[in-house]
């Protein structure tokens, strides 16, 4: 004998669970965010020899730092 579920119960399911994960996005998307911003910084301390170390040039370093935090 096989069990069926209804649309019901899944069309239910999946709103509850899109409700509980918009949130949790939401929050993601903020601490994302955050640790962007704490790099550039970190980004923009560095001087010419660590940015070498890190196979970094000038160029790559301005265009990284000229983004919006949310890119």
């Amino acid at each position: 004998m096989e069990r069926t579920v209804s649309s019901d119960l899944l069309f239910k399911s999946s709103t509850a669970t899109a409700s509980t994960s918009a949130p949790l996005r939401v929050l993601a998307n903020l601490m994302l965010w955050q640790r962007r911003i704490a790099s550039r910084h970190q980004l923009a301390r560095l001087d010419t020899r660590l940015l070498a170390d890190a196979g970094i040039s000038e160029a790559q370093r301005s265009e990284e730092l000229s983004k919006p935090f949310w890119r």
